[in-house]
């Protein structure tokens, strides 16, 4: 009887700290600290919520950067990549149908490669990035969309250029840029030159 009861205590005073005083603890540290990062990098547009930089959106208009594709429709809920081989027939169509769409879009020269991501879906389905040269090979497309001059398009150019994130502690992923801010970047730039005209 005497363990039982010391058991007891025991789990009750475990579940006070790991169930309560802990998670309450983390939660006044993230929110103070990191409050940003505590609430899902949300980036908002006025007060609307319009994505995360965490998560990737689908954008497929001429107007704007295309995100790296997803094999889940960009649907965070069933977050996950198609698990298909390399040699796996289906996968070896989607890539060739994703870089037919890719040439038909943008038009490149034909001696570009086109970047990787361009073709094969993320693991997750929900990268938000893609490589600066998978972005500069769209500007032509954008900027004869937005009917951009000159002036506009090597701000478009510098726009990727800052935009752009190094590796992590330099080693840690590749060199990025996150697409809906990207994309941002053009509706300021657009914003701009009807304030101008």
């Amino acid at each position: 009887m005497k363990t039982l009861i010391v058991s007891i205590k025991i789990f009750l005073l475990f579940t006070v700290i790991t169930g309560i005083i802990y998670p309450l603890l983390v939660t006044v540290i993230a929110q103070n600290l990191f409050p940003s990062k505590a609430n899902g990098s949300l980036i908002f547009k006025g007060n609307k919520v319009i994505g995360s930089r965490l998560i990737g959106q689908k954008f497929d208009t001429t107007i704007y950067f295309s995100s790296r594709p997803s094999a889940i429709s960009y649907n965070p809920m069933p977050s996950g990549g198609s698990n298909y081989g390399l040699t796996n027939v289906r996968l070896i169509n989607l890539v060739n149908e994703r870089k037919n769409k890719f040439i038909a879009f943008n038009q490149p020269d034909s001696l570009i490669t086109i970047p990787s991501e361009m073709l094969f879906a993320s693991g997750s389905g929900l990268d938000p990035h893609i490589s600066p040269e998978a972005a500069l090979l769209q500007v032509e497309r954008i900027t004869n969309a937005r009917h951009f001059d000159d002036n506009q398009k090597k701000r478009v150019l510098q726009s990727i250029e800052y935009l752009t994130e190094k590796p992590q502690l330099s080693i840690l992923g590749e060199v990025r840029i996150n697409v809906l801010i990207l994309n941002l970047e053009l509706d300021k730039l657009s914003d701009k030159s009807r304030v101008n005209k």
